[in-house]
């Protein structure tokens, strides 16, 4: 009898070798696709990340599934094979839910070793539950006989590829994005081959009997199967890859469109954080400009009638302070010195003042003091007194000591003058101490009040200069950046007045708008303006000219009216028509000028902003009128060889007037030097002596004749 043990007897097996390739392939891909997804879920919030995990998932799933599936299709028995469609869908499943869990730990920003240990055996249970459920799709009979210690064996390989995958995971977010792919290449051929071999490990432990008999043979099956499943999963993860590919690369476009947003914003709001400061602040001594002055003053009056109707009782006083000499050193010493002695100037007077208070520099050598809460005229003349003993002190100016002293002219409201004629009338009593001498203060008096026969005298004066035609217009050339062709001009009114000889407009438009007189010299320079385009294209040159408008110009309703009826006295187009307005003014009435700018761009009239930057207007009003250019103010082109603030500043405004359409002239350009600057930031027009002097209309003609003949341009 034979004692010799007996071992079972099973069916060989066999397994495609291209077949396994195919799925090693597919699994490192499916690795290489997870890996990707992470960072995407990781990086995603909201909808987006819960959108991430889902697409993640689901394709992770499916690229493990079908690296089993095809590793199964690839497997073959001597008899006759076929997979049971319900079992099969429900180890896709299981791979799914594996490969959620896995993307959904891997979504958290950082996370340790518990955590780690935790979620790698859901997946393990999840991959090894798709690998075993898979398995049983075989509906074998009899059943299956397993290997228990290479079961075990493949899932601690289960085990540990998840919990690899959860650490690769981890350590890809800290990978430098320039060696990022290579890890992630290197790091999805280890998955695969980890996958894969918890894969072919459990195919290992599985033995099939000799009288095996396959019931599900009917089922899925076959190489044209297997060809499908490569395919579409292939697909499927190629295209995810390409997918997250493509959203990261739109993400880095819109994130640098946001930075490039962020630092624009930051720099248009420097440029109107500056602007600001100019618009409200002296340039050469940092002190309140005359706007800051009036706007303060018109606060304390309010301040101290609340006050007042409580029956607490407030004064206060303006010191309109003038310097005594001052024009003398400047023009002895130059205008560095000058400079130097107003900013110690003003200097001094905050020195003198509490912080309550307001110095403001309103020009030239002359200082405004507003003093709040002030009692009675003895505290007004202790701060003069102050004021007169700090200015009399020598000013160190290029080594040499000078001396200067001021005149003061105080008013004490309520007592002395009206609200609105306060500074007038400190500039009243300052002239009274300028005739005694200087060097001294002089309170308001009534007596002091303005010149009326003068005043009634030059407002007759200007009726009648408009009745007599004693207005001249003149041409500033504004030449083009591009070329350095003569692009247009800008007309200036001259007065010839029969005593003063030709008096320029900075003598006589204050006291025209105060009288009145405005609108109707406005309307004789819009006329004659139009009526000298058209001699000019009667004569062949089509020259475009700007005319300044006046904030009362724009409130006359039929002003938009008035111009059409003079383009068509004169026919000529529109367009050789521009209107040009002050910051400042276009936004004393913001929606007047508004009105007005829509009704003449209607018209076919080309708008501008005239000294831009000067008034105290946020850029966000420029979007809100229908200006086709803005105007640099020559205050900023002064300074541009000297100061790196104005450079920014010009520099911020021109980019900011291109990116809304608008074409930028700069005012004031007297040497090469600021040209030249002007010229490489992208200005389009320039204007100022350095082309050259208002002209007669005549003297124009001739200048640019000889300007094309020497080919100066």
């Amino acid at each position: 009898m034979n004692t010799s043990p007996t071992f079972p007897a099973f069916l060989p097996s066999h397994h495609n070798l291209w077949v396994v390739a195919a799925s090693l392939l597919l699994a490192t891909l499916a690795s290489y696709v997870a890996l990707d997804l992470s960072r995407r879920v990781r990086h995603a919030s909201g909808r987006p990340h819960l959108l991430w995990w889902g697409i993640g998932s689901f394709a992770m799933g499916t690229g493990i599934w079908a690296m089993h599936f095809v590793g199964m299709l690839g497997f073959s028995l001597p008899i006759a094979l076929g997979f049971s469609g319900a079992m099969t869908l429900t180890s896709w499943v299981a791979g799914v839910t594996a490969s959620g869990i896995a993307l959904w730990v891997a979504s958290e920003a950082d996370y340790g070793l518990r955590r780690i240990a935790i979620a790698s055996l859901a997946m393990a249970v999840g991959i090894c539950g798709m690998h075993y459920i898979g398995m049983a799709a075989l509906d074998m009979s009899p059943p299956i006989v397993w290997h228990m210690p290479t079961v075990v064996l493949s899932l601690l390989i289960g085990l540990g590829a998840s919990a690899a995958a959860l650490v690769i995971f981890k350590q890809l977010g800290g990978v430098n994005s320039a060696h990022r792919v290579a890890f992630q290449l290197l790091a999805a051929v280890v998955m695969g081959i980890a996958i894969c071999g918890m894969h072919y490990t459990g195919m290992a432990a599985a033995n099939f009997p000799l009288d095996s008999v396959c019931r599900s043979a009917g089922d899925l099956y076959g190489s044209g199967l297997t060809a499908i499943v490569v395919m579409a999963s292939g697909l499927l993860l190629l295209g995810t890859l390409f997918t997250s590919i493509l959203e990261s690369r739109l993400q880095q476009v819109a994130r640098r469109l946001s930075r490039s947003l962020e630092e624009a914003n930051v720099e248009l709001t420097e440029a109107n954080r500056e602007l600001q400061k100019r618009a409200f602040t002296d340039a050469l001594t940092g002190l309140p400009n005359r706007v800051l002055f009036e706007d303060r003053l018109r606060h304390a009056l309010l301040r101290m009638e609340r006050a007042n109707q409580l029956q607490v009782e407030e004064r206060i006083a303006v010191l309109f302070v003038d310097l005594d000499g001052f024009k003398p050193i400047n023009d002895s010493f130059g205008h560095a010195a000058g400079d130097q002695i107003l900013r110690a100037a003003a200097e001094r007077l905050a020195n003198t003042t509490r912080e309550s208070d307001t110095v403001a520099r309103i020009g030239g050598d002359e200082f405004l003091l507003l003093l709040e809460g002030v009692h009675d005229r003895a505290e007004c003349a202790q701060a003069a007194n102050r004021v007169l003993r700090a200015l009399s002190e020598p000013f160190s100016v290029l080594g040499k000591q000078l001396q200067i002293a001021c005149s003061i002219g105080i008013v004490l409201h309520p007592e002395q003058g009206e609200p609105d004629k306060l500074v007038a009338n400190a500039d009243a009593a300052m002239y009274e101490a300028k005739r005694g001498g200087g060097g001294n203060y002089v309170m308001f008096e009534s007596h002091m009040g303005a010149d009326v026969a003068k005043q009634l005298q030059l407002q007759s004066d200007l009726r009648r200069a408009v009745e007599l035609k004693q207005f001249e217009l003149y041409y500033q050339p504004k030449i083009n950046g591009v070329g350095d062709k003569l692009s247009g001009v800008e007309a200036l009114v001259r007065w010839n007045h029969p005593q003063h000889g030709l008096i320029g407009p900075t003598e006589f438009i204050g006291l025209a708008e105060r009288f009145g007189l405005i609108v109707r010299l406005g309307d004789w320079i819009l006329d004659e303006a139009c009526r000298q385009i058209a001699q000019w294209r009667s004569q062949g040159t089509w020259m475009c000219v700007a005319v300044n408008l006046s904030v009362m110009q724009l409130r006359e309703i039929d002003f938009v009216a008035r111009v059409e009826q003079a383009l068509a006295r004169h026919d000529i187009p529109a367009a050789l028509l521009l209107c040009e307005i002050t910051e400042s003014v276009a936004m004393e009435d913001i929606k007047a000028t508004q009105r007005t700018f829509e009704g003449l761009a209607r018209v076919g009239v080309f708008l501008s902003i005239d000294d831009f930057g000067t008034g105290y207007s946020s850029l966000s009003h420029l979007r809100k009128l229908p200006a086709r250019q803005v105007k640099i103010d020559r205050s900023f082109v002064q300074d541009l060889q000297v100061k790196e603030d104005a450079r920014a500043v010009v520099d911020a405004v021109i980019r900011l007037a291109h990116a809304l359409g608008l074409s930028v002239v700069a005012e004031g350009v007297e040497n090469e030097a600021q040209r030249d600057i002007l010229l490489a930031m992208g200005c389009d027009e320039l204007q100022g002596f350095l082309f050259s002097r208002p002209l007669p209309a005549g003297d124009l003609l001739e200048w640019f004749s000889r300007r094309e003949a020497s080919g100066d341009h």
